[in-house]
Order: C-alpha cells, then sequence, then structure tokens
C-alpha cells in the first residue's frame, strides 16, 4: 500500500489533491505525495458525494456504512427527509439573528422542550455552537457563580483520568489525554486529576459496582482536604469515548452526586456525546437518576446538521448571575449562538426521538447488534467486550506498543474495503451507529467488522 489515492476515476484523485493542498484535515496531517512519496500516511482520504440513511457514498460510487455516525453526530443517518423539511421550512423565514436583545421561535422551543426533558430540574440554556464551547461555558459559569457568592477561592476544577472534554484551552486543561496537550502544557490551568472508574478492571476480581465505589475514595479524599479551592468536577456521563471508549457503572454518578452536595462544589455533566439517547435514555445522567448543576450538549442534537451547542443549568446558578452590573453579570457570547436553523434542526431531532419512539428502537437495536457481536468474546485477541446502550467496544490485543497506531490505521482502511467507516482508538474498536439501522445493515456492519478484524490480525 504505497499510494494515498485509491480512486478511478480523474476526477476523484483531482479532490484528493485539491484537498491535500489546501485544506487543514483535523487528526490528519497527511503528507502531500507530491513533496515526498516516500514520506507520507499510508491512508485514504475519501472524497464524500453525497449521504443516504446510514451510509456515505464517494465520488466513484462507492458506498460505507457510517458506523461511527460521523464522529458520533448523525443520529438518523444523512439527509434525513424530516429534518430536511423542517430546515428548508425555516430557511424561507429566518436564516439567523444575534440573540443578544433578540429572540426567536426556535430557540424558545428548543430551550422549553430540553427544560421538559429534565423534569424542569435544568433550563437557562445557554447556546455555543461545539462542545468545547459548551465546556468552556460551563466551566466559567462555576466559577462565576462562586466568584459572585464571595467564594474566591473556588476556581480550580477536577477532572477524571483519561477523560476529554474538547481541544480549546480550558477545555484542554480537563482533558487527560496527553497526545492532545501535551505540546500545549504551558498554556493551561492546572487541573486536579483522580481516579477513573473503569469496568476494564473487572478482569481483576471487582465488580463494575465495586470498581466505581473504590474509584469515588480518591474525590472524597481530594475534596476533604481542597474543597474551599475547588469550582466544580467534570464528568462524561457513563462512557469516556475519546479516552478510549472506557464504560463504567451509574453509581459512581449518584455517588458523586452525593459528594458535590456535601462540600459544595458543582457537577458538570459532558454528555456531549454520550447524550442524545445514546446511552439508552435521553440523557446519560437519568441511568443514576441524579442530575448535575451544568449539563452540556452538543454533536447529535441537530441530529448532526448544523454546530450547536448548549449548556443548561439550574434556577439558583442562573439567579446568582442575573445580575445589575457588568462585572458580576456573565459576559460570554457566540456570533452566531442559538442560530435558527441549528436550532430547528435540533427541534425536528427531537420531535423524531418522539414520533418514531426512537429511545424503545434502540433498546431492541442494543440486543440485535450485541448478539451479532456476541463470537468476539470469545477470541483470542480480543479484551474487554463492552457495551452500554448504542456504543459498542473491544480492546485488541497488540504485543507491541508501537505497533498501536499502525493497528488503528490499517484497520480503518481495511474496514473502508468492506464498505464501512470506523475509526478505532488506538487498539480500541468501537461502534457508535446511527439510530435506523435495519436488519440487512445491521448484517453488513456485524459482518463487516469480522472480516475486517481478520484481515488486519492475521
Amino acid at each position: 500500500m504505497n499510494n494515498i489515492v485509491y480512486f478511478k476515476k480523474k476526477s476523484s484523485n483531482n479532490l484528493v489533491i485539491r484537498s491535500l493542498k489546501n485544506v487543514w484535515h483535523p487528526c490528519a496531517q497527511i503528507k502531500y505525495p507530491v513533496e515526498n512519496k516516500s514520506n507520507f500516511y499510508k491512508i485514504p482520504l475519501i472524497p464524500i458525494s453525497h449521504g443516504n440513511g446510514p451510509w456515505l457514498i464517494d465520488v466513484s460510487g462507492k458506498r460505507y456504512l457510517d458506523a461511527i455516525s460521523s464522529w458520533w453526530v448523525n443520529l438518523f443517518g444523512h439527509s434525513n427527509s424530516y429534518i430536511n423539511k423542517a430546515l428548508k421550512n425555516q430557511l424561507n423565514k429566518l436564516e439567523h439573528v444575534m440573540l443578544s436583545n433578540l429572540t426567536h421561535k426556535p430557540v424558545i422551543k428548543l430551550s422549553e422542550k430540553l427544560s421538559s426533558l429534565t423534569q424542569y430540574k435544568l433550563g437557562h440554556c445557554f447556546y455555543g455552537s461545539d462542545g468545547a464551547s459548551a465546556v468552556e461555558v460551563a466551566l466559567k459559569m462555576s466559577f462565576h457563580y462562586w466568584y459572585n457568592k464571595g467564594f474566591l477561592n473556588k476556581k480550580k476544577f477536577i477532572c477524571l483520568q483519561n477523560s476529554y472534554h474538547g481541544e480549546t484551552l480550558g477545555a484542554l486543561a480537563v482533558t487527560n489525554i496527553q497526545s492532545f496537550k501535551e505540546i500545549y502544557t504551558s498554556l493551561l490551568n492546572k487541573t486536579y486529576i483522580i481516579t477513573t472508574p473503569d469496568s476494564r478492571n473487572i478482569n481483576k476480581g471487582n465488580s463494575a459496582n465495586e470498581i466505581a465505589r473504590c474509584a469515588i475514595f480518591d474525590l472524597e479524599i481530594l475534596l476533604k482536604k481542597n474543597h474551599n479551592k475547588i469550582a466544580a468536577i467534570i464528568i462524561e456521563p457513563l462512557v469516556q469515548c475519546a479516552g478510549g471508549m472506557i464504560m463504567y457503572d451509574s453509581i459512581y454518578l449518584k455517588l458523586v452526586r452525593e459528594i458535590c452536595n456535601n462540600y459544595n462544589i458543582h457537577l458538570i455533566a459532558d454528555e456531549i456525546a454520550v447524550g442524545c439517547g445514546r446511552t439508552g435514555k435521553f440523557f446519560a445522567c437519568e441511568h443514576a437518576e441524579i442530575w448535575p448543576d451544568f449539563l452540556c450538549l452538543s454533536k447529535g442534537i441537530t441530529g448532526g446538521y448544523l454546530p450547536l451547542s448548549l449548556v443548561m443549568t439550574t434556577d439558583k446558578i442562573y439567579n446568582s448571575i442575573y445580575y445589575k452590573n457588568n462585572i458580576n453579570i456573565f459576559l460570554h457570547s457566540h456570533s452566531y449562538s442559538g442560530n435558527p436553523l441549528a436550532c430547528c434542526a435540533a427541534l425536528a431531532t427531537l420531535e423524531i426521538f418522539n414520533k418514531d419512539n426512537i429511545l424503545q428502537r434502540i433498546s431492541q437495536d442494543m440486543k440485535k447488534i450485541t448478539k451479532a457481536l456476541t463470537s468476539l468474546i470469545t477470541h483470542p485477541k480480543i479484551i474487554n467486550f463492552r457495551q452500554k446502550g448504542m456504543i459498542w467496544a473491544f480492546d485488541v490485543i497488540i504485543e507491541d506498543p508501537e505497533q498501536i497506531e499502525t493497528f488503528s490505521k490499517k484497520f480503518f482502511v481495511a474496514a473502508l474495503k468492506n464498505e464501512l467507516l470506523l475509526r478505532p482508538i488506538g487498539n480500541t474498536v468501537y461502534l457508535m451507529p446511527p439510530y435506523i439501522l435495519n436488519k440487512n445493515e445491521i448484517q453488513h456492519m456485524t459482518s463487516a467488522i469480522f472480516q475486517t478484524f481478520n484481515e488486519v490480525i492475521t
């Protein structure tokens, strides 16, 4: 495999070359082949023409089942007719208006619907454009609350090992994946990092519940000594996605909520990846029957159509920052905050959940897909097969740690040849498909994984 271009049509080749020359692709610094043909990543750049349901089709006509929902956003597939229609209707009314001192129906309706989904425990939606922006907002709001209350020392944050919360500087400070932050460490505020309740440790004889209870001691020890300095803890409820699809028991969420109450710190739930039904309930926190002080949403909230993020919080926190002077009010803004088109896509997404009874549907799909994947559990090269809602993952045993990156690239390329879009995280292979797969598509996805795995491992 010594050429970056795998397409027969000349137009495909031209698009790849033009993209390599002009587009900076995230997480894919591909060496431009004309410059040095012997020194570039041996992975393809796929020029996509269009999408249809769970399928992506490239300009040469080859299709790929999007088994990762295009970075976990396309809940109902590509070119969804219901969302398309809603956007076309909105486009004829209002495409954008600033949200400072102005408002509009889509942002009001969306905020009301989301609040109702939390049983009105959370509301006051503050809108941004992407997940990292939502995390930045939640961190700043937490600090601002304590500032207004006179607790000027409460400005530190806690995150879990292997956490990921985004790559802007505030979000990166509470991210614990070194590959993302190592170069930028000198720019970041220092953060407390505590043990993650990783359920993969059940291999050592403990249950997932016991592991979660043990991990909570680390938090309590930290807070006993430092709670006066700490504003909030931020966690990804139930699944630490970018950290390797680390899953844990919901008892951890319940215990964290209790400890936050006891030590007077905020709980920030980053549901950017795990919200919107991904864990089997609309909000992951519902599994523990708790609500955080701040809840961040993005990714799937618009069905993968348009950039939108938001932070929901309580009346108590909102009222503390609803102030009479410019020093104490929350001065933070985004040009596209609450964009009407994005809010319209989000409303259509929520309507699909309701009209198509999506949470019930995915509870059935979970069983079908898990059953189709069960033979992976006994494979001698596979460990830690796990599942949480519409997320499946397993770890591949790679003897040489230096070969892990090579494995993930090979798996990605081999999966494409088998009409499947997958991007392993190191030696962790995972599925996070859209919620619309039919029987044949589930069969294709699972059989393609087996075929790809066998091709790469043998």
